[in-house]
């Protein structure tokens, strides 16, 4: 999977993209990463990439042409990939659209805006807008990287085990959560290991684990 990043801020990528998982799956040759500068497609000497809103108001804008040569050049790179956008007017992202995008075999282009947003008609080139959540974050790196994180996870080849993702949190979108795990040792400062995971009873273990997958 080719996964390239439309950003002003490419060093924000780079400790994340060589480090852990994401690091392992492009050891591996799994996935392949790469940043696209924004302001290299930047207009005039100065490389201006945004202006000021119509209508009014504070704050900047992402202005559509720099933008869409960026899409253009990612697109050049990998004609089939699907192009994200993070955004507050987007659809909320789930677990399930982590599981769609890794399975579906295309490659990613996830745009990165900042400042107050971006032009609305830039959206004609995007094939998905996704929230990843009901607060503001100064621009959409963090979003992008926590996309990026959960879809590369998935694909085969990355986490090693084969159920390593089958039991985990917010499967099928539902409101469950991976129910709490323990370790060595089996006692902690006078915090024991509940003893149903102690004894080696399977379907007991299992009937524990269900009745505690919710939140507390």
């Amino acid at each position: 999977m080719k996964i390239q990043v439309i950003t002003l801020f490419p060093d924000m990528f780079t400790g994340v993209f060589s480090n852990s998982m994401l690091w392992k799956a492009s050891d591996r040759g799994i996935v392949q990463y790469s940043c696209i500068d924004l302001r290299q497609f930047g207009l005039g000497p100065r490389k201006q990439v945004d202006d000021t809103p119509y209508g009014g108001g504070d704050g900047m804008l992402l202005r559509p042409e720099p933008l869409l040569a960026a899409i253009e050049q990612a697109k050049a790179n990998d004609p089939d990939a699907l192009v994200l956008l993070p955004t507050p007017r987007g659809q909320l992202y789930k677990q399930s659209e982590a599981k769609q995008l890794a399975a579906n075999g295309k490659g990613l282009i996830v745009i990165c805006p900042r400042y107050e947003g971006y032009d609305e008609r830039i959206t004609k080139w995007v094939d998905r807008q996704y929230c990843v959540g009901n607060y503001v974050l100064t621009g959409g790196e963090l979003p992008a990287m926590i996309m990026i994180d959960s879809i590369v996870r998935l694909l085969p080849g990355v986490l090693g085990g084969e159920t390593s993702t089958e039991i985990e949190s917010f499967q099928d979108d539902d409101e469950n959560i991976e129910f709490p795990q323990y370790t060595r040792p089996a006692v902690f400062q006078d915090m024991a290991v509940p003893e149903v995971l102690l004894g080696g009873h399977h379907a007991e273990i299992l009937k524990w684990r269900a009745q505690n997958s919710h939140r507390p």
